[in-house]
């Protein structure tokens, strides 16, 4: 009778006895979701709400004004995690501008083979530098990037038995 179906997760739920308009089942999952719709939606249609949103932040840095040089002082690890994820997030941002940039020049990266994760599969039709691969693979063993199109390819790409 008040039985519904989720937006989020799919699955069926019994609404509230004191909360019979409810969309969303009580999953913590599926209400941070709805939460964060609705500050999305929010902030997209008032000004007001936009603003305060906006001027939060500005107004704890305010009252608070030592707060992250007195966390750094104290929680060196944390500062030292936080520079090595900088400079891996730097990295991507650089080798994804490269890659974007049809101007880019492969002959001065120094590996001789690099491999490209998934997309190695089609390398051999769609190859632009036969003489080097670039490496996108989330794993580090070269067992988890396959080489299939380079059987197809005796264009000299090496294969994972070679390297």
């Amino acid at each position: 009778m008040n039985d519904r179906r989720c937006p989020y997760c799919q699955r069926a739920f019994r609404t509230a006895p004191n909360h019979p308009q409810q969309h969303v089942c009580s999953e913590p999952k599926c209400q941070r979701q709805r939460r964060r719709d609705y500050h999305r939606h929010k902030i997209a249609s008032d000004p007001v709400y936009r603003q305060v949103c906006l001027d939060s932040p500005r107004k704890w840095r305010e009252a608070h004004p030592g707060y992250w040089k007195q966390y750094r002082q104290a929680h060196p690890q944390q500062v030292a995690q936080n520079r090595q994820r900088q400079q891996r997030r730097d990295q991507k941002r650089r080798l994804v501008n490269h890659v974007n940039n049809m101007a880019f020049n492969l002959e001065h990266l120094p590996p001789d083979a690099w491999r490209l994760g998934q997309s190695i599969l089609h390398l051999a039709n769609n190859n632009l530098a036969p003489g080097q691969v670039v490496d996108f693979c989330p794993h580090s063993s070269f067992e988890t990037c396959a080489l299939a199109s380079c059987q197809q390819h005796p264009s000299g790409i090496a294969t994972v038995a070679d390297l």
